[in-house]
């Protein structure tokens, strides 16, 4: 970022050049995460924009001897020898055991000379001499992971970030073992400031193992968060952990990733199809690529498939949005995953152990009215063209994985979508390209920080600097749009601009002059049978110096809501789910962590046939349209959990809370909800944490009956 007193000067210079134009492709893309995510900021540290690639040898050395300097620097050279690098992949990291077990008489952490004789800053200069980074392990406790004891980084943040910063780490894994009970978020944002204070950047990588919901807190401390315990190389662990992340969702987003561990590929403990398949859902997932086998000795299929460039794309697809899941039905599970040109990558998993067809359609993953779509396999390279069925025949723990491309642009489906998730039929910005969730910042492509007016930071919209103009295919399907506007805080208090929605070419909102100084102003328009939509913004009159405007959390609603009528909630499709344990469930409990494992709702002594379960933290979302009054339904703390755990409930309507059960637990029985929804455009269930951490939060939504 230049400094504030450059910044009028380097205005007024692009004032002569012509209007940037970043034309997107393709049709539109609904994103099927929550429209409304917790209000964390992403870290603004500038790095990963996509989820991270490189290597780490926990997974096939522990710390056995093999793992020394000799190993780090074979694999920098067969990064840069087999297609790695080209293929992404930059990291190459050391896990734990690479430091003596005791600090030196300054405290200082002391490399391991037999497995690194010449020490950590030599072997970086290395990794970094082959055009790679170099990463690094501690924990956040008084000793590592290992039983042998090394030394951990808490009470040592600064000095051992110092220390690893004037090495030349460019990456940080910081894992969670031997923490004192000290509090995870104390912990990891010390490191995290710390970091921040050496003034190199680091890739911070929070390995918390998802125990306190670090996807609830760690955006602004962290470029990735581990969602899981460890991954082990077999087709349980991997497809376990791959469930539980899929139900995190909502919580990805550039520069921010859920984290379901490193890679096991070509470890030798899953078969060429667990893994392709392994490989497929991470990339769906974007998830960090973390290669965990030793390459030196790597089988060609293990390249093969770490190396396919078309699946990669799709991991490091600049939209950075994790896939969500359509349907899962029998082991059979659709994925979908919007990508920034307007197509959808699509996975077909079967997680039984014989063949099966799986099917879907064009439609259900979010892109449908198109006359036709191109359909490639990102396997095996083949394209054909389809009218909007989706079908694969896969064998047993097997993926298919597509990327779908509508023929032309079409109309939002059905819910409420963020702006930010869509392509762009058009973008002219008078500073740089127009930014995805983050603010215009500088005139490169994602270097702006978290979209943030007056103080309050913004997840998701589109930062612009006037004179900007964007525009939208909506296909007559649309309702309505919201937004918050602004000018953003990186303009220093300066500016001045207005905002204007223009619906197929006629103005339907304008905000009149907005400043630095003023708060976010909420605008809404009609779209009513709008074809196409335009978002604009105009210099206030007085040169375009700080013109960093903000269409912070902007988003649309297309299409009709339930017709009227009493419906069993669960009888219901909702468009956004996310739980921390296993997936939600139709009509019984949470139960483990694997599709349709509970048992019938039961609170107390109380039983019910009909209902959701589901695991602190925990979210679902349904698109009422406006056409909905009412929800009533009983809530309470499931009996499977004996007795432990604690909640709260909380009913939304749009962004209104409408009801709270307060704190409960086992003890607290069974507590009635009722919720006036009366124009709402979407519910929300959200269940949190009691206070107490998330273990044996099983939470019911019991016998929820909504009136339309």
């Amino acid at each position: 970022m230049p400094t504030p007193d450059l910044r009028p000067r380097r205005r007024f210079a692009a004032a002569l050049t012509a209007l940037a134009l970043t034309a997107g492709g393709g049709a539109l893309t609904i994103g099927l995460q929550l429209a409304t995510a917790p209000p964390a900021a992403a870290l603004d540290n500038g790095l990963n924009l996509t989820p991270q690639m490189g290597f780490n040898n926990w997974n096939s050395t522990y710390c056995g001897d093999q793992f020394n300097e000799a190993m780090i620097k074979g694999i920098a050279d067969v990064f840069v020898e087999k297609g790695l690098k080209a293929a992404g992949y930059q990291y190459i990291n050391l896990d734990d055991c690479w430091a003596l077990p005791e600090r030196d008489g300054a405290g200082n952490l002391v490399p391991d000379p037999v497995r690194f004789p010449h020490g950590i800053k030599a072997l970086a200069d290395y990794v970094h001499g082959k055009g790679l980074k170099f990463g690094i392990y501690s924990s956040a406790g008084d000793h590592t992971c290992d039983v042998k004891g090394f030394p951990g980084g808490l009470g040592h943040e600064q000095q051992d970030a110092d220390l690893w910063a004037s090495w030349g780490v460019d990456y940080l894994k910081y894992d969670n073992c031997n923490n004192k009970g000290v509090d995870a978020q104390t912990r990891y944002r010390a490191m995290g400031e710390a970091l921040k204070r050496t003034g190199r950047p680091i890739l911070y990588s929070i390995c918390e193992w998802g125990s306190t919901g670090p996807w609830n807190w760690a955006q602004p401390v962290g470029n990735s968060w581990r969602t899981t315990g460890d991954i082990s190389d077999n087709w349980q662990s991997m497809i376990s952990i791959a469930q539980t992340n899929q139900g995190l969702a909502n919580y990805a987003k550039p520069g921010a990733f859920n984290d379901p561990d490193m890679l096991e590929v070509g470890n030798g403990g899953m078969t060429g199809t667990e893994y392709r398949t392994h490989f497929s859902l991470w990339a769906q997932m974007a998830a960090p690529l973390m290669i965990g086998s030793d390459l030196r000795g790597a089988e060609p299929e293990t390249l093969e498939i770490l190396t396919n460039k078309d699946v990669i794309a799709v991991d490091q697809d600049p939209l950075g949005r994790q896939g969500s899941v359509v349907t899962r039905e029998n082991g059979l599970v659709v994925m979908s995953k919007p990508l920034a040109d307007g197509s959808r990558s699509v996975t077909l998993t079967n997680e039984g152990s014989y063949d099966a067809t799986i099917s879907t359609t064009a439609s259900a993953v979010g892109i449908g009215g198109a006359a036709s779509y191109t359909v490639k396999d990102l396997w095996s390279k083949q394209s054909t063209s389809s009218t909007g069925a989706i079908s694969a025949v896969v064998p047993g723990h097997g993926t298919a994985m597509f990327r779908v491309t509508p023929s032309s642009p079409v109309a939002p489906p059905t819910g409420v979508t963020r702006l930010s998730d869509l392509p762009f039929t058009s973008a002219a910005n008078f500073w740089g390209p127009v930014e995805r969730d983050r603010s215009n910042g500088d005139h490169a492509a994602g270097d702006g920080p978290t979209i943030t007016v007056r103080g309050v930071p913004y997840n998701y919209g589109l930062g612009v600097h006037a004179p900007s103009d964007i525009g939208f295919h909506l296909g007559g399907a649309c309702r309505n749009l919201v937004t918050d506007v602004g000018i953003d805080d990186d303009a220093y208090g300066n500016g001045s601009v207005v905002f204007q929605v223009y619906k197929d070419g006629v103005k339907a909102a304008d905000s009149g002059p907005v400043t630095g100084q003023d708060p976010a102003k909420r605008l809404t328009a009609d779209l009513s049978g709008a074809q196409e939509l335009r978002l604009v913004v105009t210099d206030g009159g007085d040169g375009t110096s700080w013109d960093h405007a903000d269409w912070a959390n902007v988003r649309i609603a297309c299409g009709d809501g339930p017709a009227a009528g009493t419906y069993q909630l669960s009888d219901v499709a909702w468009s956004a789910a996310g739980n921390s344990w296993g997936p939600v469930e139709r009509d019984m409990s949470n139960g483990g962590n694997q599709a349709r494992d509970g048992s019938t709702i039961t609170i107390g002594s109380a039983t019910y046939q009909k209902g959701l379960g589901v695991n602190a933290f925990s979210e679902i979302v349904y698109y009422l349209g406006g056409s909905c009054s009412a929800l009533s339904t009983d809530v309470g703390v499931d009996a499977e959990a004996q007795g432990r755990g604690s909640v709260s409930f909380q009913i939304f309507a749009d962004d209104t809370k409408v009801a709270d059960s307060g704190r409960m637990t086992a003890a607290s029985g069974v507590k009635q909800l009722t919720a006036a929804l009366d124009g709402a455009t979407e519910l929300r269930l959200v269940v949190t944490d009691g206070g107490d951490g998330t273990n044996s939060d099983h939470a019911d939504w019991a016998a929820p009956v909504l009136t339309c």
